[in-house]
C-alpha cells in the first residue's frame, strides 16, 4: 500500500500520531489507488502522475495537511471551521481534527488539479 512509507517516517513518534497520519494516508489512497509513495518537498508524501497529491505530517503542535497547492486550501476552507491554514498547509489536532469531508474534497481537487495540468 503507497501509505507504508509514510506510515513509517513517522514510525519513531509517540501515539496517537503515527496512527492518525497512516490512516489519513491511508484513505488518500483509497480515494486514488493510483498514488505511490514519494517525497516532495522533504515531505513523506502520495505522488499521483508524478505530482505531489497529499502529505500528512505529524508537528510538534499536531499534524499539517500539505495539498501542495494554495488553490486547494482555499477551495476547501469553507469544509474546515476553526481550523488554522496558510496558503498551501492546513493544521489540526486530535482535540479539533480535519473533518473527513474536507480531507476528502481536498484530495479530490487536488486530483482534478493535477489532471487537468497534465490533460489540458
Amino acid at each position: 500500500m503507497a501509505a507504508a512509507e509514510a506510515g513509517a517516517a513517522v514510525g519513531a513518534s509517540p501515539e496517537p500520531g503515527p496512527a492518525t497520519v497512516a490512516a489519513w494516508m491511508a484513505r488518500a489512497c483509497e480515494l486514488e489507488p493510483a498514488s505511490v509513495d514519494g517525497v516532495a518537498y522533504g515531505l513523506p508524501a502520495l505522488i499521483y502522475r508524478g505530482k505531489p497529491l497529499v502529505a500528512v505530517v505529524q508537528t510538534a503542535a499536531g499534524y499539517s495537511v500539505y495539498p501542495f497547492s494554495g488553490a486547494v486550501v482555499t477551495a476547501v476552507a469553507p469544509l474546515l471551521g476553526d481550523l488554522k491554514r496558510s496558503k498551501g498547509a492546513i493544521a489540526f489536532t486530535d482535540a479539533l481534527p480535519l473533518p473527513r469531508e474536507a480531507f476528502d474534497e481536498l484530495v479530490r481537487t487536488r486530483r482534478a488539479e493535477i489532471d487537468a495540468s497534465l490533460d489540458g
